[in-house]
This record gives C-alpha cells, sequence and structure tokens, in this order.
C-alpha cells in the first residue's frame, strides 16, 4: 500500500506525523513525504522519502509577527489564510504527484488543505493527523475562502478519519469521536547530552518556547525567560533553558543554577526535570504530560491557550496568560507549582491515560483498513 504524508513547511507541524510515517513503514508499505521545497531537508533527516511540493513557503514566521497585536480570533483566522495560501501554492504538484505515484490513502495534518482536496478530487481516502486542543474553526473558514472553490461543492472535504494524539478527558466534545493514537516523541535530529540522561544534584526544571515562538515573538520571548529565570534560581533550583541562541543573544549573564542548552530532544530532556515551563505547543505539552511533569503554561497564540486550559483543567498545571507576566505573579506561580504533590500526581494520571492510548502501529492497520 502506498501513504502519501502532507505537511506544512514547519517542524510543529511535521514532527507528529513522523512516528506514524515510520510505523506504516515498519508494517511494510510505501511512504512518501510532500511539503514545500524549503521545509525539504528538514523532513529528509528523519529518514523519510521526501519530495517537494510547492514553492519554499518563507511567509509563515511573517505572517505570525505581523499579527502580535490582533485579538485571537483575528490572529487565528489570519494564521489559517497564511496555510492556506501555502496549501494553494502546493497545489498544482501535489495533484501531479498524486496523478504519478497513484496513493491508496493520504495523510495530512490539520493545517495542511491541498492533501484532502487532491485526495478527494482522485477519490482516495484520507486520513487528518490533529494536532491541538482548539477546533481552529478560524482555520477552516480561512481555508475554504482561499481554496474551497477548488473541492467539491465548493467546500473543503471532510477527512475520512480523524486521528487525534490528546488524551480523551483532555479533549473538547468536538473530538470526542477521534480515533485516539498515543503521542510518541519525535525531537528531530539533536543529541542527547550526556547531563540529560542523569538526574544528578538540585530539582531539574525544563524552560522551553518551541520552534515558532522565538522566530516570530523573539521580543516579547526574551523578556519573559528573563523574568522566569530570575524567579526559578531563587527557588533553589537547576534550570536548563531550551531556546535558541538568538533568544538568548543579548542576556546579561545568568544565574549559576541557569543553563542555556540551545535546541534539545524534550523527550529525553524532561525525563530527569520535576517541571517543565513552557508556551502551550503541542509537542512540548504532550511531551511533559507524558513525562509526569507539572507545567507552567504561558500560552502566546492559536490553540495555545486551548492546550494551557487544557492542562489546568485536568490537575496537572497553571496558565499563565500575558497580562500576568510580572515578577511577582511568576513567582508566586512557580513557588505553588512546586511546593504541593497535586501537580505532579494529576500530571501521572494523564500520562498513564496517554500511555494506554493505541500505538501508531495500530493506527497504520487502521489506514491499511481505509484503503480496503
Amino acid at each position: 500500500m502506498r501513504i502519501l504524508f502532507t505537511t506544512q513547511p514547519l517542524s510543529g507541524h511535521f514532527f507528529p506525523l513522523v512516528p506514524l510515517a515510520w510505523a506504516c513503514r515498519l508494517a511494510g508499505h510505501e511512504v512518501l513525504v510532500a511539503t514545500a521545497e524549503n521545509f525539504v531537508s528538514v523532513a529528509t533527516r528523519a529518514g523519510l522519502p521526501v519530495t517537494a511540493c510547492g514553492p519554499p513557503a518563507d511567509f509563515l514566521a511573517e505572517a505570525f509577527a505581523a499579527t502580535r497585536h490582533y485579538s485571537l480570533a483575528d490572529r487565528r483566522y489570519a494564521h489559517g489564510q497564511a496555510f492556506a495560501r501555502a496549501s494553494e501554492q502546493a497545489l498544482p504538484e501535489l495533484g501531479k504527484l498524486v496523478d504519478s505515484w497513484r496513493p491508496d490513502v493520504v495523510v495530512c495534518e490539520r493545517a495542511e488543505t491541498a492533501g484532502p482536496l487532491v485526495a478527494a478530487a482522485g477519490g482516495i481516502p484520507f486520513a487528518e493527523l490533529h494536532w491541538g486542543v482548539a477546533e481552529l474553526r478560524e482555520y477552516r473558514i480561512a481555508a475554504t475562502q482561499v481554496l474551497g472553490a477548488a473541492g467539491p461543492g465548493n467546500a473543503l472535504p471532510v477527512p475520512d478519519w480523524v486521528i487525534n494524539p490528546w488524551p480523551p478527558t483532555l479533549r473538547l466534545p468536538y473530538a470526542a469521536s477521534h480515533q485516539s493514537i498515543r503521542s510518541i516523541d519525535y525531537n528531530g535530529d539533536t543529541p542527547v547530552p550526556d547531563w540529560a540522561l542523569r538526574g544528578e544534584g538540585p530539582p531539574r526544571v525544563c524552560v522551553t518556547f518551541g520552534t515558532v515562538l522565538p522566530e516570530a515573538y523573539l521580543d516579547d520571548v526574551s523578556g519573559v525567560v528573563r523574568t522566569l529565570l530570575e524567579n526559578l534560581a531563587r527557588l533553589g533550583l537547576t534550570v536548563v533553558v531550551a531556546v535558541d541562541e538568538k533568544v538568548v543573544a543579548d542576556w546579561p549573564r545568568l544565574p549559576t543554577s541557569v543553563s542555556h542548552v540551545g535546541r534539545m530532544p524534550l523527550s529525553e530532556v524532561m525525563r530527569t526535570c520535576v517541571a517543565a515551563v513552557h508556551h502551550g505547543g503541542q509537542g512540548t505539552t504532550l511531551t511533559a504530560l507524558a513525562a509526569n511533569l507539572p507545567q507552567l503554561v504561558l500560552p502566546v497564540f492559536d490553540d495555545q491557550f486551548d492546550n494551557a486550559e487544557a492542562v489546568e483543567r485536568s490537575g496537572a498545571g497553571m496558565i499563565l496568560h500575558p497580562q500576568e507576566l510580572t515578577a511577582a505573579v511568576i513567582g508566586d506561580r512557580c513557588h505553588r507549582l512546586l511546593s504541593t504533590g497535586r501537580y505532579a500526581d494529576a500530571a501521572t494520571r494523564v500520562a498513564h491515560e496517554m500511555s494506554v492510548q493505541p500505538a501508531p502501529s495500530e493506527i497504520a492497520a487502521g489506514l491499511a483498513r481505509l484503503a480496503a
């Protein structure tokens, strides 16, 4: 069987596809990943066959930066437009690829909408790999306005199967019928440092802000992280800061208990931590939950707010909203997060729920049934 995976050219969108794509390969299926030209080099490092469909989509980060001061709904709509334009640019080449390679199933991540259109045009079943807790209606409205005319009945096609890595108790009602899949981390090609395998010394906290946030919101992130680090250092903690070099370029000297480690394989780093502080991106949030970590979540855009609210509802952490980013509030939240075991207990319950969800190998078998 041939399975075509389609993704927007962003690590946070592609990485969740990797374990399922590999599960399909290990089951004996042919797999091909299609993405924008400028992302091919990143995608190939996952060891999967990758082909370019569409010109470089470099405007995505610019679109995120340009909407910093929009309302949440307007920002989501604008981001949905940016993703739809990237899909529109990929559509001609993706259609040719489907005609020539003839996949039996198409699997797309939820922001990539060219894949569903070419699948529907070719009568091919398609599955959507969901990310985030939010329904993101604004994305679909924007995508329909940009691409709807290319779909059946001037609308985007509905997936035959929606696959969701979030544990059912953290989902919103609209996602109740989604097919669960166990969240398996793919962290890219960064090596695991020796210190990350040991839990020696004072309790360790991981601070990270993902891939898009430091690129599009650099000024905001730099100031917030400095305030966080000052407060965490006062609590006698070892702090590892897993953010890009550009975020820390103009920082003053860090306290001795704080180490900037750059991009790290978070699934390994978090196993020796007692808590995580992050932005609420899907990959980081699920990685921290799977590691039984209580979390302090500072959402900035799109699905991050719903992800953060899900963590808070579960009891596994707390939200810090943008208007609360003062030294006093941050210090209080950090102290509360680490001074009681109830957040860690809740995180452990969620981690267990995640661990019993179907493995990617089981979902690969489901894709074969979908194509039958």
